[in-house]
């Protein structure tokens, strides 16, 4: 259960049907077909809000800059004909067996380490 008394099965849930909102958006406004470029330029833009929400302390800000990247991932992936969920899975095969240490509250792996 999470904080919300929400089961794993329940939130996986609803981010699919979120993930699927936001792909008929993306069709309904024609970006499932725009350019990879300028949806990565959006990616970084909103980025940008998430760096200047966490300096100014603006928790609502950072929620919205949390999600709005999310959908230009989601959108971005479309684009080249994947789900977010196929990205999430290659990068989690690629670290979940990683070595490293936790320093000053990042991960740095073993390879950059040395």
């Amino acid at each position: 259960m999470n904080t919300l008394g929400q089961s794993k099965t329940e939130n996986f849930g609803a981010l699919d049907q979120l993930v699927e909102q936001v792909q008929q958006w993306s069709i309904d406004k024609n970006l499932h077909n725009g350019n990879s470029d300028r949806q990565a330029l959006k990616f970084y833009e909103e980025a940008g809000e998430i760096a200047a929400a966490l300096s100014r302390g603006q928790m609502d800000a950072l929620k919205d800059g949390i999600g709005d990247t999310v959908v230009t991932l989601i959108i971005l992936a479309q684009q080249q004909g994947w789900t977010l969920e196929e990205c999430l899975q290659y990068a989690y095969d690629e670290i979940k067996n990683r070595k490293g240490k936790t320093i000053n509250g990042t991960f740095v792996k073993d390879s950059d380490l040395n």
